[in-house]
């Protein structure tokens, strides 16, 4: 199984990053695919914002996609990951779930995984990991890990 990594995204990643968020597969439950330049402001602004709200995540030097990890509470932090296509399937997801929840545990905090309720695999997910249902905000369903004990 590759060995995945979770790095800061690089003005380098631009490129790669397009060919993942252009696409409609990965896109289907976050937005429209985006174009070249609400490519480069998603990385200005999410990506090498201080702190960053996203990460990139790659295997053997090529990125595949990005993860979730900023504050969503003061006791929870977000989670989640956009994958490229050819990612799907593969247990990446899950692996990167558990990489997050362990970062969230040492910094004292639970965290948080937001979908739209058609976003199964993620649901599935979420309750695979040990995260409740508590509710929608903003017509997400919102789940949450019981605190690390």
């Amino acid at each position: 199984m590759k060995a995945l990594t979770i790095r800061r995204l690089r003005p380098s990643d631009a490129e790669a990053l397009y060919r993942i968020l252009s696409d409609r597969q990965v896109m289907r439950y976050l937005e429209p695919p985006y174009d070249r330049l609400q490519t480069e402001q998603f990385l200005r602004e999410a990506g090498l914002a201080e702190p960053p709200l996203v990460y990139g995540t790659e295997a053997d030097g090529r990125l595949l996609g990005y993860v979730i990890y900023h504050p969503y509470d003061p006791d929870s932090m977000a989670l989640g990951w956009a994958l490229s296509p050819d990612c799907w399937g593969k247990g990446y997801a899950s692996r990167l779930t558990d990489r997050l929840v362990d970062l969230a545990h040492r910094a004292g905090k639970t965290a948080v995984i937001e979908c739209v309720p058609e976003q199964t695999v993620t649901r599935h997910i979420a309750e695979k990991k040990g995260f409740a249902y508590v509710g929608r905000t903003d017509g997400l369903e919102v789940y949450r890990l019981p605190p690390n004990e």
